[in-house]
């Protein structure tokens, strides 16, 4: 019996409902694991229909197209002579399962449905399927009578088996389930299982790849075997990245790792393995005894075997060695995770380019970064020769019929920057970082000023109300402050929709077309509703949405040195600055006086809502000890000092703010999924948008009897110390 097994996994970039373009993806990377040389290939989860269909997952006709698209594959010669695991979604006795299929030489072995599914967070999986309650458990599927022919049956198992062959056992895991405690690799392995596939629709999230990762190694290190992980990869038509990151693991050593981030549609890696290896990891008495009293699977006996005696007679083939885990820091992962989000969200969608309202400040200058950024992958898979990547420039690119050969060429053809000014309120430097990015990038840039606009605006109060609205420096009461602000925002947002409309035929591009909008309101801001409603928040879509302040400025920090951008530095020195009222000798709008509290308090206030699931008392409690001046600061630990009356100053104008703004989620551009506290609500961050006042809620009466009971506390120590020293 052989020993020497080759097995291959995939990133594949599905785009959701595109079946004839996901199954051709498919079999081109089952082609290339057969050329790799591998006996078993490994997909991503719901690969077929793809992972990102929603509620399509409810309509008949998806099902119909993934049995379709399966006949497809198994009627495709050069799919055959290989173990293929593909997942698509199938109906069983009137319920929905997401499935894995495992097929070989056109007939389907096993059917495996998913046992727990994913409902936290971005997935709502309990919304389209069911899980398969019964682990252990298999029972008949009947085939639709496309695959009668092919399958010589009528009916195939379905349930929680695994497939045996001559020389190995194969289970497999399905995404969620290896994030569960009891997870179904503990049981097979037990069960003597040696190689474990995981098909995932995993999305990307910041420093999430090294938990993934963990969990993964921590598998097959304490049961040993193989452990083939596949992930879909790319922006498949939602707010989600997916980020790859195929790994081929074994006894918790890596053997393989795809990439995190890439513009190659199909991506194989493949790994040789020793069996003996997992034989041998798995020789301690005490495994010996779990393992007798272990749930025992059916299993689906096939003839084909994954290992050869010609392939062990082989001097040239070799296992693969262990290899050092490949992350990126939090700096390359938006600088990457964006850049590719938007090239594929570009190519897709059909319009022209982007269009970015550059306002000289931070996060405009992160989104135009990010695009500079897409434009540089872009560029480094033309000379990788990327035919995909080629065919998309050459589709987008038309000013010009030569490919462009630097991100700056690039940019000049898809990119366009507007810096929307006014003549009070607009400072010289802002209106100059606004140029002086654009150049550096080479975007094409519109410098205009939008006081006529802005005037006739105001003038319909004037003229209408016979009423005349004044700033607050110039004496205005609150109303009137933010209605002058709100006129401003509100005219850049058609701005700059006007202008995405009409420049690609004013630069006459051949064809013309339309650009789409870039937001940049960062998740700090959307959190605490500092933004306009329909102002320049408004977009098509916001790559910075779920980044915080403090993330945005290492990355432009990172992208200066890395991209060559010395004129970055400025943005990072300038004060944020929304630029809607009036500058004068004793006073500049900053944001952070605006919103009372700093960026920094923003993304604790953010996670601590979000992920750690504290209400304002629950915030006050953590914080008050957290920011109190008794807690140990070691080194540069930049956390504040605040009183307990201060925390909770704090804590109470965060919730009543993010209380009565709360609407304006409701309305937020799409984001690019990217940080767990996002408050995106269209599926992540589901809550209310009329709430009762906080300000007499019942958690922050709870707060100041605390408050109350601390100062009295610190009153008494006070004067203890006090008498004592007396």
């Amino acid at each position: 019996m052989g020993h020497l097994i080759t097995v291959a996994t995939c990133n594949l970039n599905q785009w959701a409902l595109d079946f004839e373009g996901n199954t051709k993806r498919i079999i081109e990377s089952i082609q290339k694991a057969k050329e790799a040389g591998a006996s078993l290939r490994v997909g991503p989860e719901l690969e077929i229909c793809g992972y990102g269909c929603l509620d399509h997952l409810l309509e008949q006709d998806l099902y119909l197209h993934s049995f379709q698209c399966l006949e497809a594959i198994l009627r495709d010669e050069s799919c055959h002579d290989i173990l293929l695991d593909v997942g698509m979604p199938i109906i069983h006795r009137n319920v929905r399962y997401n499935c894995r299929v495992i097929c070989y030489n056109g007939r389907i072995l096993l059917i495996r449905p998913k046992l727990y599914l994913a409902g936290d967070g971005n997935y709502r999986e309990q919304r389209f399927f069911t899980p398969w309650l019964r682990p252990q458990y298999c029972e008949d599927y009947y085939l639709p009578r496309m695959l009668w022919k092919l399958q010589g049956s009528n009916k195939v198992r379905i349930g929680d088996a695994v497939i045996s062959t001559p020389d190995t056992t194969i289970g497999c895991e399905t995404c969620e389930e290896l994030f569960t405690p009891d997870s179904p690799h503990n049981h097979m392995s037990l069960n003597g299982v040696e190689v474990i596939t995981n098909s995932s629709g995993s999305h990307f999230t910041l420093r999430k790849l090294n938990t993934r990762m963990q969990l993964i190694t921590e598998a097959t290190r304490k049961n040993g075997g193989v452990y083939i992980y596949a992930n879909q990869q790319g922006c498949d038509g939602d707010r989600l990245y997916y980020d790859g990151c195929a790994m081929i693991i074994c006894n918790g050593k890596l053997l393989a790792q795809g990439s995190q981030f890439s513009l190659t549609d199909v991506e194989v890696v493949t790994a040789t393995i020793d069996l003996e290896e997992v034989r041998a990891y798995r020789f301690a008495p005490s495994r010996g005894l779990q393992a007798v009293a272990a749930p025992v699977y059916e299993r689906i006996e096939t003839q084909f075997e994954l290992s050869s005696e010609a392939g062990d007679l082989d001097t040239h083939r070799v296992p693969s060695l262990e290899i050092g885990p490949r992350y990126y820091s939090p700096e390359e992962e938006i600088a990457f995770c964006t850049g590719a989000y938007l090239w594929d969200y570009l190519r897709r969608c059909g319009a022209a380019g982007y269009l970015v309202p550059l306002s000289g400040g931070i996060d405009s200058c992160a989104t135009a970064t990010i695009v500079f950024s897409m434009c540089r992958m872009v560029i480094d898979a033309i000379k990788a020769g990327n035919e995909q990547v080629i065919s998309d420039v050459k589709r987008l690119a038309k000013f010009s019929e030569k490919i462009p050969e630097t991100p700056q060429d690039l940019c000049g053809q898809v990119f366009h920057t507007v810096y929307m000014g006014m003549s009070k309120q607009s400072s010289k430097e802002t209106r100059q970082r606004a140029k002086d990015l654009a150049d550096a990038i080479g975007a094409y840039h519109v410098n205009l000023d939008i006081d006529e606009v802005y005037n006739a605006q105001r003038n319909l109060i004037v003229n209408t109300l016979n009423f005349e609205p004044k700033f607050k420096v110039e004496g205005g009461s609150i109303a009137e402050n933010l209605t002058l602000q709100n006129i401003q925002a509100r005219s850049r947002m058609v701005t700059a929709y006007e202008f995405a409309q009409i420049l690609p035929s004013t630069r006459k591009r051949p064809g013309g077309g339309s650009l789409l909008v870039l937001g940049s309101a960062n998740v700090g801001e959307s959190l605490r509703g500092y933004l306009t409603k329909y102002d320049c928040s408004s977009a098509d879509i916001n790559p910075i949405g779920s980044i915080d302040k403090s993330d945005l400025k290492r990355f432009i920090a990172w992208a200066e040195v890395n991209f060559n951008l010395p004129c970055l530095h400025d943005f990072l020195t300038a004060v944020p600055t929304a630029e809607l009222e009036p500058i004068t000798e004793t006073y500049v709008q900053s944001d952070e006086a605006d919103m009372g509290m700093t960026y920094d308090e923003l993304t604790v206030f953010g996670r601590l809502r979000k992920v750690d699931k504290l209400g304002p008392y629950g915030m006050f409690q953590r914080l008050v000890h957290e920011w109190g001046p008794s807690r140990p600061r070691v080194g540069e630990d930049a956390t504040p000092v605040y009183t307990p009356k201060q925390v909770a100053e704090k804590v109470k104008r965060f919730f009543h703010y993010y209380a009565i703004n709360r609407h304006k989620m409701t309305t937020l551009t799409p984001a690019l999924h990217c940080n767990d506290y996002s408050p995106d609500d269209n599926r992540f961050d589901l809550r209310p948008f009329l709430y009762p006042p906080f300000f007499q809620s019942l958690g922050f009466k709870c707060i100041d009897k605390d408050l109350e009971k601390m100062e009295a506390r610190q009153k008494g120590s006070t004067e203890e110390d006090a008498a004592t020293v007396d």
